[in-house]
């Protein structure tokens, strides 16, 4: 786990409440405008709590081709992608982004990510990295005492890159460097962001840097409120143990359907071609009527039939209050639903947008071949 980040005693930083990201800034005290920024300009915002892994060896590309769900023996030098360790079942483990840059591949995922380990139970994701390198020629280390990771996001973003003379690697999932610092361009949140990989010990200068150069701070508050609009899951709030790729958009994404070797396949393959895993993520626009909003966990009703669960909860700064909910495949998407019970209950709707492939609406998701 990472220490509490020294950007919270920068001017304006506000620490989330307890329970949620407490060691980075929730906002800077306008998380409206936070977003509008990052929407229409660019905005920084400090992701330093990620836990960063570092991957060199000579067989890299081979080894994590085996233990992750991507296809990543042809990964370039200069590219990056997203994947997952699932579960035997199926079940996803872990969600990690990955930058492959002058011999190492670096994951960044949340913080104390967790995964089933090779003799049963729960380990650290590293632990279980390290357990599964048996006789390859890869040395899997903790890394986030070195690397901290800043994201811009904005339609600015390439503009700001090039005021810092950072390069602005082809989007999306480029990877480039310079003055020490590894640039991942990504589509998400938004139509154009990056994720900057900066020595730890210079998060200060370069926060500072970013912001000089016209980068509005943001927090994380605004960013989850534009990764929900963009459908993006974030682990361990977005997902249950029961959570299988198909559920949450990590389809393409995050998990190849066609090569095989790591553990979860056979699940991955199974429910492809069926086309029909038994939930799916969607938008829910919320009651803005109610002054408190559902917490992480809340049950979705479908009149008394409990239907779902809630996962992360925004304010979004256009669509008001919105959620992103695991929801039985079941549920046509004009059902009217309400979110938690008795007095604390918020009437919702599905956004039709949001509705994936394998139903009768076709969501923007999947018109986006789940590729951003």
């Amino acid at each position: 786990m990472t220490d509490r980040s020294p950007l919270l005693d920068h001017p304006g930083a506000v620490p989330a409440p307890d329970g949620e990201r407490t060691a980075v800034a929730w906002h800077f005290g306008d998380p409206f405008a936070e977003q509008r920024s990052a929407a229409r300009k660019v905005a920084v915002v400090d992701r330093s709590d990620r836990e960063v892994i570092a991957v060199p060896g000579a067989e890299r590309l081979s080894w994590l081709h085996l233990v992750i769900s991507q296809h990543v023996t042809d990964l370039a030098e200069g590219a990056g992608t997203e994947a997952l360790v699932l579960d035997g079942q199926g079940r996803v483990d872990a969600h990690m982004l990955l930058a492959h840059l002058d011999g190492t591949v670096w994951l960044d995922t949340e913080p104390g990510a967790r995964a089933t380990g090779v003799r049963g139970g729960t380990t650290a994701l590293l632990d279980y990295l390290q357990q599964m390198v048996f006789w390859s020629k890869v040395e899997p280390r903790d890394a986030t005492a070195e690397r901290a990771v800043l994201s811009l996001v904005g339609p600015e973003t390439p503009d700001l890159l090039a005021k810092v003379d950072l390069p602005v690697p082809a989007a999306p999932y480029g990877v480039a460097a310079a003055q020490d610092v590894i640039v991942r361009r990504m589509p998400w949140p938004g139509h154009d962001a990056a994720d900057l990989l900066v020595p730890r010990a210079e998060l200060s200068t370069w926060w500072t840097r970013l912001t000089e150069a016209g980068a509005r701070p943001m927090g994380s508050l605004a960013f989850d409120a534009l990764r929900v609009e963009a459908l993006r899951p974030r682990m361990g709030v977005d997902t249950d143990e029961k959570t299988i790729p198909h559920e949450v958009n990590w389809i393409h994404v995050a998990a190849h359907i066609a090569k095989g070797c790591y553990r979860g396949q056979e699940t991955v393959a199974k429910v492809h071609n069926v086309g029909r895993p038994p939930r799916r993520m969607l938008l829910l626009h919320l009651d803005g009527a109610t002054d408190v909003l559902p917490e992480t966990g809340a049950q979705v009703f479908a009149g008394e039939r409990a239907v779902g669960r809630i996962g992360s909860v925004a304010q979004h700064h256009e669509l008001g209050p919105i959620a992103l909910a695991l929801v039985k495949r079941s549920v046509e998407p004009g059902t009217d639903l309400v979110v938690g019970s008795g007095a604390e209950s918020t009437q919702a709707s599905i956004d039709p947008d949001s509705v994936p492939e394998d139903t009768p609406a076709l969501g923007r998701i999947a018109a986006q071949g789940l590729r951003g």
